[in-house]
């Protein structure tokens, strides 16, 4: 369509950018970038799959997100004919319309296939949020090679694994950590809790699932009854014992863990269930105690010295034990230059050793300012305004431009 000049009409229009999230945190960032995008491209179509967030950014979504939204290899089968539909109806939609690019928002078992398949077709890819290919099934980079022009990772050594392979990427920097303030108001969460601002305070965090929190609660509560029973000569607060908070992401946990915490062995902790604000939990700790994950970066970059811990049955994890091939299980320590964390997974996660690196970061200035200093430097290397750089990235291979920034710079 032929520019229309100023005298005369509309602009333009601007090109069609389908986008396609299939989880809440996909969601979240997707809205983000649409809202990004605009700066690049004021009167693009958002056209493909996004929850409320997205569409109210201005997203018109094919298909309501909650149908991409499957959890467990079991629901995953019940619902493979109907995942594979929507699929081809983005596809058909991509080829009819010819956008200018298609955007896939991590769930990459959904959205690298279908990369791949408007790719094929001519129509530019970029993939945002990297896959944890650089954790294990690292043979699936070549698929990722041949589904995506350009991928945008959230943490600095994912975008180096990339640049090994020759996959085209840059790091954007991590939202949370540009939504974290660099210095964390410990005095305000404990104040929007109710808490006293002279507790001693642990937050325990031991998963969002119901497996997880079936699995890992019992072993944190026993390592907080371990702690209690310990005598500190000093602590950094000075009370003793601690009050330990605990965030329920939903009332399924919520009631889950008041089943747990009825066993006679947990009765004398001082323990207080929070709905959800499991940000403003840690915020208030003095202390954290939580399952590896999304989490134990959320914790980094509120400053909170943390103990991380996980357990799987068995047979689960003599299987990932020879697929894994990283060294931590902890983000922070990925990020560091040298482990700052520590860490106890299946055996070596005992109620004593958890017990022990807790009252450690409970008693030690030293240990604390160490681990907090830390803390700062990685939140400055992730904090680089992660949607307005994802957004530039993307408007360069629309307009067939170089990526900003040379791919081979150190940007962590």
């Amino acid at each position: 369509m032929e520019r229309i000049s100023s005298r005369g009409m509309a602009p333009a229009p601007g090109p069609v950018i389908v986008l396609v999230a299939g989880e809440v945190s996909g969601d979240l960032l997707g809205a983000d970038l649409i809202r990004a995008l605009r700066h690049h491209f004021p009167h693009a179509r958002f056209v493909g799959i996004g929850g409320d967030r997205m569409v109210a950014a201005g997203l018109q979504s094919i298909v309501p997100m909650e149908r991409l939204s499957v959890m467990g290899l079991v629901e995953v089968l019940g619902r493979l004919r109907e995942l594979f539909r929507i699929r081809a109806r983005i596809r058909e939609y991509c080829l009819n319309n010819r956008p200018a690019i298609l955007i896939g928002i991590d769930s990459p078992d959904f959205t690298l296939g279908l990369e791949k398949q408007v790719r094929d077709e001519g129509i530019p890819t970029a993939h945002y949020v990297s896959p944890t290919v650089w954790a294990w099934r690292q043979g699936r980079i070549k698929g990722i090679a041949r589904s995506v022009d350009l991928m945008l990772t959230l943490l600095p050594f994912e975008a180096q694994f990339y640049r090994d392979h020759q996959v085209p990427v840059r790091f954007v920097g991590h939202p949370m950590a540009d939504q974290i303030p660099m210095t964390t108001d410990q005095p305000g969460a404990r104040s929007l809790l109710g808490l006293d601002a002279d507790s001693t305070v642990v937050a325990i965090l031991p998963g969002s699932r119901g497996g997880e929190m079936g699995f890992l609660a019992p072993l944190f509560l026993q390592a907080a009854a371990w702690l209690v029973s310990r005598n500190p000569e000093s602590t950094r607060r000075g009370h003793w014992p601690p009050l330990f908070l605990v965030p329920c992401s939903s009332r399924a946990r919520r009631l889950q863990m008041e089943e747990i915490l009825v066993q006679p062995e947990f009765r004398d902790l001082k323990v207080c269930l929070i709905d959800g604000q499991s940000r403003n939990v840690m915020a208030a700790a003095d202390a954290v105690l939580l399952a590896s994950g999304t989490a134990t970066l959320e914790a980094a970059l509120l400053k909170r010295p943390m103990v991380v811990a996980y357990r799987l049955k068995p047979m689960s994890f003599q299987i990932v034990k020879r697929l894994v091939q990283i060294n931590h299980i902890a983000l922070p320590n990925l990020l560091a230059p040298e482990p700052v964390v520590p860490e106890f997974i299946q055996d070596d996660a005992t109620p004593e050793a958890l017990g022990e690196a807790l009252l450690e970061r409970l008693t030690s200035d030293s240990r604390v300012e160490n681990e907090q200093a830390v803390f700062t430097e990685m939140h400055r290397t992730l904090r680089r305004n992660a949607s307005a750089r994802a957004a530039e990235s993307i408007a360069a291979l629309i307009n067939g431009e170089p990526l900003p920034d040379d791919l081979t710079e150190d940007e962590g």
